[in-house]
C-alpha cells in the first residue's frame, strides 16, 4: 500500500480529480469537488470516508484505521502497514461511492 497505489487507483475513478488544496504536497481526491480520500503531506497512509460512525468505530477498534485527524467521526485514517492493497482498493471505491451518492443529480449525470 502507498501513495502510488493510492493515486493510480484514485485516478481510473470516473469524474476523480487530484488537488493539493492546502498546499504542502496533500493528495486531495474529489468527486464533483467533494473530498473522498486524502494522502496527507507526512505520507503516512490514507483518509477515507466510511458508511457511518459505527464502521468507523470498527475499523479503529480491530487496528485497520486510526481517527482521522480534521475530519468527521465517519472518517478514518488507514495506515500504510495496516491493511492489504484489496482491502484498500475497496475502502477507496467505498468512500467514493459514498460520496458521489450524494452529489445533485445533475452533477452525476456529468461525471460519466
Amino acid at each position: 500500500m502507498s501513495r502510488a497505489f493510492v493515486n493510480a487507483h484514485c485516478a481510473a475513478l470516473p469524474g476523480a480529480e487530484v488537488s493539493d488544496p492546502w498546499g504542502g504536497g496533500h493528495d486531495a481526491w474529489k468527486v464533483g469537488g467533494k473530498l473522498f480520500a486524502v494522502v496527507g503531506s507526512m505520507d503516512t497512509g490514507v483518509s477515507v470516508k466510511t458508511p457511518d460512525i459505527e464502521t468507523a468505530s470498527l475499523l479503529i477498534e480491530v487496528g485497520r484505521a486510526e481517527r482521522a485527524p480534521y475530519f468527521h467521526r465517519s472518517w478514518v485514517h488507514l495506515p500504510w502497514s495496516a491493511v492489504p492493497d484489496e482491502e484498500l482498493a475497496e475502502r477507496l471505491d467505498t468512500s467514493y461511492r459514498l460520496i458521489r451518492a450524494r452529489l445533485p443529480k445533475k452533477v452525476r449525470a456529468g461525471l460519466g
